[in-house]
């Protein structure tokens, strides 16, 4: 798959077949309407492609008004999108920045500056609640007749449904929100996962009996916080069980920054005591054991600490024995 910053690189295909959106965590919803794109980019002989925004479009105007609480949580990052996106056949995805220049475009210009001279489509899919152009004043109807005025198909996508709920990405993140990783995981189709790079930190885990490796969330507003039962993988043959803190880390930080810190109960001894770092890890998050928390010094951090390992554990006991009773 091939990303592009901006439609105005010679690499570029010629034409395509397009769909529109942010893909906060390339839900089934998402995913059903990749499938349905690849299909009609095959049809057409033309590249299957995601035209995407970066900022987030709600992400500029709550900056803009000054409220930057409204801004909406992040499933994933840019990384794990992206990952998503080309998991799932997409051949090309162009990112656009997100400014006062593409927010001020009227629907007209929308679709005969970016979807006509820069991205030559030749079909376009979108959701049933399309609205794009300032002030979201474009609609399905709009794109349709442009559609139809300049030469390229357009199509529509009704909701998909999960157990008769409308999958969506405000959806899932309710259910990250609530710490319920069940219900998110199946409206993502796979476990929630983080991905990236395992940097240096503190190494406060070595001096805690618990080391660690850390993973940067790459937004300051993940959907959800707290300390998770994780499995890993990128380390070794198999994933590694373990337990992740997904947060700021507030007993030992005051900086606010976004980490995810896994402990992984069995480190694998090829990679010795410093070879886990700058390996691309994935990390599924399975089960939330609580919240984050502030204590009072290292002592009751430590306490904490082994007292989520021991929970995680008897979490990863209890799914083998439902699994070997399911077999029985």
């Amino acid at each position: 798959m091939q990303v592009f910053r901006g439609f105005h690189h010679a690499a570029l295909a010629p034409a395509c077949a397009l769909t529109i959106g942010n893909f906060d965590g390339v839900h089934r919803g998402h995913q059903a309407m990749l499938a349905l794109l690849r299909s009609e980019a095959q049809h057409r002989g033309v590249p299957a492609t995601v035209l995407t925004f970066e900022p987030h479009p709600r992400d500029y105007f709550a900056k803009l008004a000054g409220k930057p609480e409204i801004a909406p949580a992040r499933i994933a990052t840019q990384r794990d999108k992206l990952l998503e996106l080309e998991r799932c056949g997409v051949d090309q995805v162009v990112v656009l920045r997100f400014d006062q220049a593409l927010a001020s475009l009227s629907p007209d210009d929308f679709v005969k500056k970016v979807l006509v001279d820069g991205l030559q489509a030749r079909y376009v899919l979108v959701g049933d609640d399309f609205r794009f152009g300032a002030k979201r004043a474009g609609d399905y109807k709009l794109l349709d007749s442009a559609g139809n005025d300049l030469g390229f198909d357009v199509a529509r996508m009704m909701s998909y449904e999960v157990h008769g709920v409308r999958v969506s990405s405000s959806v899932v993140r309710e259910a990250m929100a609530a710490g319920d990783m069940l219900r998110v995981e199946q409206m993502l189709g796979r476990p929630y996962t983080v991905s990236g790079h395992v940097v240096h930190g503190q190494k406060l885990g070595r001096s805690l009996d618990c080391r660690t490796l850390n993973v940067r969330f790459g937004h300051q507003k993940p959907a959800t916080t707290g300390i998770f039962v994780v499995r890993t993988h990128g380390l070794a043959d198999q994933p590694l069980e373990g337990v992740a803190s997904l947060g700021v880390r507030p007993t030992v930080e005051d900086q606010g920054r976004v980490l995810l810190e896994v402990h992984c109960f069995e480190w694998p001894a090829h990679l010795g005591t410093e070879g886990g770092y700058g390996k691309i890890v994935r990390v599924e998050l399975l089960h939330k054991l609580r919240d984050e928390a502030r204590y009072d010094g290292l002592d009751a951090l430590q306490a904490a600490i082994h007292k989520d390992i021991a929970d995680a554990k008897s979490f990863f006991q209890a799914q083998r024995r439902q699994t070997t009773r399911d077999r029985i």
